[in-house]
């Protein structure tokens, strides 16, 4: 946690036990969860975590770029580490979403001109079923 702890530093952000376990459990998680998500899993852990606390906290590692958000689905907002030109993958059977790696020309630019426009962000996404259910899928 004391990584957690220092990019929370460098950032200027006083790094509480709620901050420091929600960008713990998102640095561990591996995928995008939601608000709810995280809450869910959290509460058992920390019992006086507020879902409120939870959104404020993401909603200020989003605006210090800690954390980016991503919205797939049209309904839902899935949170995630890392950095924020890179693609995702939705699964439309469990409805992870996936970090994946993808050689994106317009990525690399960003922000940045493109053919006279400025670019502030790129979104690229995929969807299909991930490994883990077509490996269920075939038993």
């Amino acid at each position: 946690m004391n990584i957690v702890k220092n990019k929370l530093n460098q950032a200027g952000i006083k790094p509480t036990y709620q901050r420091l376990v929600i960008m713990d459990y998102l640095e561990q998680c591996g995928s995008h969860p939601t608000v709810d998500g995280i809450y869910e899993n959290l509460v058992i852990k920390v019992p006086t975590i507020s879902r409120t606390t939870v959104y404020n906290t993401l909603n200020l590692l989003t605006a210090e770029s800690l954390v980016h958000a991503v919205t797939i689905t049209g309904t839902e907002v899935h949170y995630g580490i890392g950095r924020a030109d890179h693609h995702h993958f939705l699964c439309v059977q469990c409805g992870r979403i996936l970090d994946i790696e993808v050689n994106c020309p317009l990525a690399t630019q960003v922000p940045g001109d493109y053919l006279g426009h400025q670019i502030l962000e790129v979104h690229g996404y995929f969807r299909g079923i991930c490994s883990d259910c077509l490996n269920k899928n075939k038993r």
